[in-house]
């Protein structure tokens, strides 16, 4: 790959091809502070000559300023971009900064209609539930996705922080191409149910946060130092000791990197691309990031090839994390298994 381009995955068993390597776009317009528009498009677009086809968004996302975002990056490349966006997380009109989880028919068929239309597309690639409500059966729920299949609105479905007898139950309504969860090297709790569900039933895992947040790749130490419109301020292993304890696992990530002669986030996104083979199943990281430099350094991680003696000197950081990836963990997979 001389011209720096990544291989592709396949999207669940009748899922499209895809960049192995995708972009999260959240932070481009919401939840770690100022963003810069025209950087932002940059990314995009240097991400897209690199081979990175799957974008990922939510209308959660800055209440739905992330998809308005996107949408003339999209309408100039809708033929090679896969754009994935997600319902679930309703916002009060009352209160901003709280997020009520719905996974109801009529919400779902409102959601759809308002994300087709600031996106500006005609149909959505992949359309995830972001996040379960456990009120509402999940046949009923996906049994409404499916219908949006058939209508044109949406062509593939996934599902986002679900456990692995929520997937089978999803599954067995439509076809379910993609579950997207947090995966890394401080994150494996989906490991021990949810992965080997996600191989038995052909579908791809889309990690998010393969860099914990930007922790794993040492672009912060502490929530402390984060602006304080930074949601990452209210993320228990971010903050206090936990930061404290965590931070210095990174020495391990550390001396593997200089073996590599390359960052810590490349090492972390390298062990997220190897679960692929370590698991036997589609993975897709899907790093955010605002700058094209950045999406340089990342897509070269695919082509690092980390040995056993160093995968087996990563595989304990895991277990000496502290501190929670949420502050409720209600609404993770974790939280239900």
């Amino acid at each position: 790959m001389t011209d720096g381009r990544i291989t592709t995955a396949k999207l669940g068993a009748d899922g499209p091809e895809v960049g192995v390597q995708g972009l999260g776009c959240m932070g481009m317009s919401f939840g770690y502070g100022p963003a810069d528009a025209e950087a932002s498009r940059a990314t995009l677009e240097r991400a897209l000559e690199l081979g990175v086809t799957l974008y990922d968004t939510a209308d959660a996302y800055g209440a739905g300023e992330n998809e308005r975002f996107l949408a003339s990056f999209l309408k100039a490349h809708r033929d090679e971009v896969v754009i994935a966006t997600k319902f679930a997380l309703s916002i009060p009109p009352d209160d901003p900064t709280r997020r009520i989880v719905r996974n109801d028919p009529p919400y779902i068929r409102r959601a759809v209609e308002a994300s087709l239309k600031r996106l500006d597309v005609d149909v959505i690639d992949l359309y995830y539930m972001h996040r379960r409500d456990v009120n509402v059966p999940i046949e009923e729920s996906v049994g409404t996705m499916a219908d949006l299949v058939r209508e044109g609105k949406v062509k593939h479905l996934g599902l986002s922080e679900v456990t692995a007898g929520e997937l089978r139950a999803a599954h067995a309504v439509h076809p379910i191409a993609a579950v997207q969860s947090e995966w890394s090297l401080f994150s494996r709790d989906i490991e021990a149910q949810v992965v080997p569900a996600v191989r038995e039933l052909g579908a791809a895992l889309v990690a998010y946060s393969p860099l914990g947040r930007g922790f794993l790749a040492g672009s912060f130490a502490r929530a402390e130092d984060l602006s304080s419109d930074d949601f990452r301020r209210r993320q228990p292993r971010f903050t206090g000791q936990n930061a404290t304890a965590n931070a210095t696992l990174l020495e391990l990530i550390r001396s593997v990197a200089k073996a590599h002669d390359a960052t810590l986030g490349q090492i972390a996104l390298a062990w997220a691309h190897r679960r692929a083979e370590v698991h036997d199943l589609p993975v897709i990281p899907i790093p955010g990031t605002r700058k094209p430099s950045r999406v340089e350094e990342n897509t070269a991680a695919t082509r690092i090839d980390l040995t056993d003696e160093q995968l087996e000197l990563l595989d304990g950081i895991a277990a000496q994390v502290t501190g929670n990836r949420y502050a409720d963990m209600a609404f993770t997979s974790a939280g239900r298994e």
